[in-house]
């Protein structure tokens, strides 16, 4: 038997696929790959109690997207409830509304009960490592250095980065703390070499990095240690915390006038930055190949986050957030400013009632660019009276 099911996930190593029911976590889906395959992964997020059917039909990243592509790049069927009450699949369902899915929001077009994934190869070793920076240790060099090779650097490399507040000690006052993440596929002997090549200004030594597997380095993005039992990934219990999200994706390196502006910006705030490097098979996959338009150009994407404890603290967070995204309009995607689907932004507009087609443009084209009219000519096809709708859907557009 090549198949094994486990959970709401059923592996078959010898076909490098697997079909997950839409009720399955990511961690639950990275658990059954690893049980049964040491040199498979899966191109998805580092938070393991995410849902993977949202995840997918979202677009979703990960550290290894940069050599992979998307999560919804390896989507090679699915099955979805129409407004009928029809299970369809690939084949039935038919390759219009099936490029819909794959990062178009499943929502809008119907119930998706299972995804089939291709697997991709993961090396045996694989090295991760964490570099914090503040200013006074020439942080916003390094950045605007970062910012320039990112991008360009070879596909098995990811190297993010979070940008915060840091107040410890407190008596050394607030500074700003910018922490280059990395994961590489393959040895740390092959990581130093590119790094000496590429990005010597991170100072990155051997000290800094941990050979694990590849299924180890998901336990340690997801914060646990890499001795964990993998049995943790299953746990369900996630952050109870508040907080709202905002999004980006930039096309050229922001100056140092307007780094500096930021610092500034973010010491008055709680907010927290997390940059995500693009290029790499971002960069080799056409827009319109699904409806996740934002490939080549971007040179990285920027999650806006801020949390709160309590309800008094709510407005102070999100105002500060939406100032935060104020300032940094001059420095991002333009017409549209985009945005990412997955980090579900309602200050883009909501839907009232049946939007129409000219007013759901609001969010439509920040999520999709071009794409949005095709996503609603599909629409109008698979569910007319636009039965499938939430806050931010996507209405049917008739010729």
């Amino acid at each position: 038997m090549t198949c094994k099911q486990e959970l709401s996930i059923t592996i078959d190593i010898k076909s490098d696929s697997a079909w997950i029911e839409a009720g399955a976590a990511l961690g639950e889906l990275y658990y059954a790959v690893a049980k049964h395959s040491k040199i498979h992964g899966f191109p998805a997020g580092t938070c393991p109690t995410v849902g993977v059917g949202g995840h997918l039909s979202g677009g979703g990243f990960g550290t290894i997207f940069r050599k992979y592509g998307l999560a919804a790049d390896q989507i090679i069927d699915a099955k979805i409830v129409d407004v009928n009450g029809k299970l369809l699949d690939r084949t039935s369902m038919g390759e219009d509304l099936f490029w819909a899915i794959k990062g178009g929001g499943g929502s809008s077009f119907g119930v998706i009960t299972a995804w089939k994934v291709k697997l991709v190869p993961v090396p045996p070793t694989v090295t991760t490592f964490n570099i914090p920076k503040t200013l006074d240790q020439g942080a916003t060099n390094i950045f605007l250095k970062w910012q320039r090779i990112a991008a360009k650097l070879p596909g098995e490399l990811f190297l993010d980065i979070v940008i915060g507040v840091d107040n410890s000690p407190p008596s050394a006052g607030k500074t700003i703390k910018v922490s280059f993440g990395g994961l590489y596929l393959g040895t740390v002997d092959n990581l130093l070499s590119m790094m000496q090549n590429n990005f010597t200004e991170l100072g990155l030594q051997r000290e800094n990095c941990t050979e694990m597997s590849w299924i180890q380095s998901v336990l340690s993005f997801a914060g646990f240690s890499i001795d964990d039992p993998l049995e943790v990934l299953l746990q369900r219990n996630g952050t109870s915390g508040r907080f709202k999200a905002k999004s980006d994706y930039v096309n050229e390196p922001i100056p140092v006038i307007g780094v500096e502006g930021l610092w500034k910006m973010l010491l008055e705030s709680s907010a927290v930055l997390i940059l995500t490097p693009y290029g790499g098979r971002m960069s080799e996959i056409s827009e319109s190949e699904t409806p996740f338009s934002h490939r080549k150009g971007n040179i990285y994407g920027i999650q806006y986050l801020v949390y709160w404890d309590s309800n008094e603290d709510s407005q102070k967070s999100i105002d500060q957030l939406r100032r935060l995204y104020a300032y940094m309009g001059p420095y991002v995607s333009k017409n549209p400013r985009a945005a990412y689907l997955n980090y579900k932004d309602l200050d883009l507009g909501v839907n009232r009632g049946n939007t129409t087609y000219e007013e759901a443009k609001a969010w439509g084209l920040k999520y999709f660019k071009h794409n949005f009219e095709r996503l609603a000519r599909v629409k109008a096809r698979i569910d007319p009276g636009n039965f499938f709708r939430d806050q931010q859907s996507i209405p049917p557009l008739f010729p």
